[in-house]
């Protein structure tokens, strides 16, 4: 390894969330100190071709132009699933790179589909280079809300009622299903698409009137639609730090300006009010921690992970929403103003992901991929 580390940041990508990547992305690159690091953009187009940057000097300057620039201008690269070549290889030839780049670790900040559902990660284990974040079992089913609920209700965790309707399965009898759902759930009704993130598809359903729309609403982003039971609850979210000895930051909690925290209220409209710490008493604080330690275990992430609760209003019940094994790195994303509230600002935060990256693939080279089977035949 060099003197720096050679980090390879990996932002972009073809799904929903394509935008809220890039400022995710340049927020990093911010953060990140020159000395320490030799930072490589690597964008993925919402096409899905992968692109690189040259090392950049101006990284300091305007990260959100450079970024821009890696996406249209970038040089073309494939990446490589071979351990033993460079992980970015050049689609054509060129005289300033010619046999590709070779990283010494990656920091995905791809939301959404084909970044943080297990999908990148599936390569990146197959390079054999370290990673940031969960691997592939935690991001597949931390990114399919459905297969998420089923391990934390396995796991003993409070959650929502729920169901799961097939977008073929409604689109050939809505009428069925929107009796189905309002007899199994009643309203009011949160719809979501099973496999997205950053409230992209999601609606709130007050009535059978309203159904149809937003089922249409969620099915064009998947195949899966997650019908919620709605609650009259506050949204409170803590941020989980660590591998096999994870730790959570102090709880906080959103307040949107509007009716809940849609793509709207995260990204678009000011207003929506982040208040750190949240306002709970001392034993739901503990609870909080405790639920999202175990939420984190349960799905067997690494590096990250925030985690999402509802808090009932009526009852004072706490349930655990989702998981999020990528989270926003944007400036007003709560994962980082989490652990800034809980002593760990955000250069620091950096760092600590990208040793437990290091330390997550270590740990992993300590398994045998072999198994001598000649020596167990000899007489």
């Amino acid at each position: 390894m060099s003197e720096r580390i050679r980090l390879g940041i990996l932002f972009g990508g073809r799904s929903g969330e394509h935008e809220v990547s890039l400022i995710s992305a340049a927020s990093l690159l911010k953060a990140l100190d020159p000395k320490k690091y030799e930072v490589i953009p690597i964008g993925i187009t919402r096409d899905g071709q992968w692109r690189l940057g040259a090392t950049p000097r101006e990284l300091a300057s305007v990260p959100e132009r450079l970024l821009s620039t890696v996406l249209d201008q970038g040089q073309v690269v494939t990446a490589s699933a071979d351990p033993t070549g460079p992980h970015l290889v050049p689609v054509e030839s060129a005289a300033e790179n010619p046999r590709g780049t070779s990283l010494d670790v990656i920091f995905p900040v791809l939301h959404g589909t084909f970044g943080e559902d297990g999908t990148v990660q599936g390569l990146l284990e197959l390079a054999d280079i370290p990673y940031v974040g969960a691997g592939v079992l935690a991001s597949a089913t931390g990114m399919d809300k459905d297969a998420m609920k089923r391990l934390f209700r396995d796991a003993g965790l409070p959650v929502v009622d729920w169901m799961l309707v097939l977008r073929r399965d409604w689109e050939h009898n809505p009428a069925i299903w929107s009796r189905r759902i309002a007899r199994t759930l009643r309203f009011p009704l949160f719809v979501k698409p099973a496999n997205l993130g950053s409230s992209v598809g999601i609606s709130k359903v007050r009535g059978v009137r309203e159904l149809g729309a937003a089922m249409d609403g969620a099915a064009r982003y998947d195949r899966k639609i997650v019908v919620e039971k709605g609650l009259e609850a506050r949204e409170i979210e803590c941020s989980v730090l660590g591998n096999d000895r994870p730790i959570a930051s102090v709880p906080g909690e959103i307040i949107p300006v509007n009716e809940f925290y849609d793509y709207e209220a995260k990204y678009l409209k000011e207003g929506s009010e982040l208040v750190i710490p949240a306002r709970l008493s001392k034993r739901q604080s503990r609870e909080v921690q405790q639920l999202a330690v175990r939420a984190f275990r349960a799905m067997d992430c690494a590096g990250m992970a925030r985690v999402d609760f509802l808090l009932d209003r009526p009852s004072g019940k706490l349930y655990v929403n989702e998981i999020n094994t990528i989270p926003g790195f944007t400036p007003i994303s709560m994962y980082p103003k989490l652990w800034k509230a809980s002593g760990v600002p955000y250069p620091e935060l950096v760092d600590r992901l990208i040793s437990l990256a290091m330390e997550r693939h270590g740990e992993k080279h300590r398994s045998s991929f072999r198994y001598d089977l000649s020596a167990k035949l000899k007489p």
